[in-house]
């Protein structure tokens, strides 16, 4: 297409040239104004071979994309009859390999089948064989039955078949014997402890309620219904916040907060005193302020931590260790406190440490954590004993001082036994803090401890978030989870909890389950 061009461009320049020159020629005779006027036909030949040029060219480039259209086009065409061959080609190859997979299956199915056919016919086989060794041997004792019996006079075959009888008799007598002691024994066993668990709760009923709740003064009785709010909504979020049980009576300008746990009381306490301070008394503000009282109350188990360490002169203790141990501040042990316990201990190891010649810094630092297990056995399982020597072990304590831990029962506990001086230090230490008199009362620990087992039967249900006894035990607060359990579901775990605790249990008189499912719904105004 250019080489076409560029020849028609050439020939009329040629013709243009020839038709100048020939002009120019019979004008040299004329003088300038021919001149002039042949210049200028020149000029307007040029111009229309300029144009006519042009107008080929753009012709050759229609003509030329044209051409390459028409080529793509049949290109196009050509890649998508290849491509409709090879998606019926890949189509076939599926439908085959789809086919081969059902064969196979089919296969694997028959296999089976007949495998199964094969276990049972086996089965059935060996099944005849036993039934058939049993008719032999059945056949073969009535046989020396009906000898026996043929040589026997009418009194001798009478008098064994009494004795028979009599023997039979006497079997099914025994076996219910046995059931009915057996039966007679679970009940005793049952009611005994029913009545011994009666007992130290009305023994231990003054003590109990000296430790177990906590007196709130108010600034005067108008405050108590601000407390209670509207339809209960206060009171209710304010129990649900901190796992407590609000008592609110006829007591002029005080309230009482009833709850085993001293750490969930003293929230609570601190919590309601702030509402009652700021006067603004809400959900979403008793939230926000139980949220303050947890931080106060951590942060006065640090600084409990921080000082017993300080007191036994201890150093390099793990913040998580302090944390812990500061807890034990809330906490008692046979109604002993359990911290000032814990520092006592640490004491008693250290002296009887350097009596002995031992490490006192280490006796010391084992006797003070011997009972951190108790600030986490509402949050792991197992003995308090062994659930500390862990800890204390994952905390960068030493293997000495974990193993004084796990065995500070000494023979009385499940765990590890006493090996090395320090470990038998450390259980001496213990007995001898334990051993004051009117140190410990047993009444408050078993008291806490069906309380503690209460608890523990209820968060093993699926979908249960927490779990608080209140009243005395006489009362268990499920708190479940909206989105796993609805009402229906609520309904039946709470009798399924109460059947649970009536297997698993041991309480007197009757304990109420209230299984708690909450909606929340909430939007921002913009």
């Amino acid at each position: 297409m250019d080489a076409i061009l560029i020849l028609a461009g050439v020939a009329l320049g040629l013709i243009a040239g020839l038709v100048v020159g020939t002009r120019l020629g019979r004008a040299k005779g004329d003088g300038s104004a021919a001149a002039k006027a042949a210049e200028q036909e020149a000029d307007k030949i040029r111009t229309a071979a300029k144009a006519e040029i042009e107008a080929i060219k753009k012709q050759g480039e229609v003509e030329g994309k044209e051409a390459a259209r028409k080529h793509k086009t049949d290109l196009d065409e050509e890649l998508r009859g290849r491509r409709t061959e090879l998606q019926k080609r890949e189509e076939g190859l599926q439908a085959k390999e789809r086919e081969i997979e059902k064969v196979r299956r089919e296969a694997d199915r028959r296999a089976s089948e007949l495998e199964k056919k094969e276990k049972s016919v086996d089965g059935k086989i060996k099944q005849a064989d036993v039934a058939v060794e049993k008719a032999e041997a059945a056949q073969t004792e009535a046989k020396k039955k009906l000898e026996a019996i043929a040589s026997l006079t009418e009194e001798q075959a009478r008098k064994k078949l009494e004795d028979e009888v009599k023997a039979t008799a006497y079997a099914s007598a025994a076996i219910e014997i046995k059931r009915i002691e057996d039966d007679a024994h679970k009940e005793a066993t049952s009611r005994a402890k029913t009545i011994v668990a009666t007992a130290i709760q009305r023994f231990a009923s003054e003590f109990v309620h000296e430790r177990t709740v906590a007196v709130v003064p108010l600034p005067s009785d108008d405050m108590k219904g601000r407390l209670i709010g509207r339809e209960g909504r206060n009171i209710r979020a304010l129990e649900a916040a901190t796992g407590i049980d609000l008592i609110i009576d006829d007591t002029q300008e005080s309230i009482t907060i009833s709850c085993f746990n001293p750490v969930r009381r003293e929230v609570a306490r601190l919590a309601i005193s702030a509402l009652v301070a700021d006067g603004r008394i809400h959900p979403t503000k008793i939230e926000e302020v139980v949220r303050k009282a947890e931080k106060e109350v951590d942060k006065v188990c640090k600084e409990a931590g921080e000082q017993a360490v300080f007191d036994l002169g201890l150093h390099r203790v793990h913040p998580e260790l302090v944390k812990a141990l500061g807890k034990l501040k809330f906490r008692q042990s046979y109604a002993q406190n359990v911290l000032l316990h814990s520092v006592e201990v640490g004491y008693l190891a250290g002296l009887i440490a350097a009596e002995l010649g031992g490490n006192v810094k280490l006796a010391r630092r084992a006797g003070l954590f011997h009972d951190i297990g108790k600030a986490l056995d509402h949050e792991q399982e197992g003995p308090h004993a062994e659930v500390g020597a862990a800890f204390v072990k994952r905390h960068g304590e030493s293997p000495k001082v974990a193993q004084a831990i796990a065995s500070h029962h000494g023979d009385e506990g499940p765990g590890p036994q006493p090996q090395a001086l320090l470990d038998h230090i450390v259980a001496a230490a213990n007995s001898l803090s334990a051993a004051r008199p009117g140190a410990r009362r047993e009444q408050l620990a078993s008291y806490i401890k069906r309380l503690d087992d209460l608890e523990a039967i209820c968060k093993r249900f699926e979908g249960v978030e927490r779990a608080y006894a209140v009243m005395a035990g006489r009362e268990i607060r499920v708190m479940v989870m909206n989105d796993q359990i609805d009402d229906a579901r609520a309904m039946i775990m709470s009798k399924e909890i109460a059947r649970a605790i009536e297997t698993e249990a041991t309480y007197p008189g009757q304990v109420r389950v209230v299984v708690v499912r909450e909606t929340r719904a909430s939007d921002y105004a913009r």
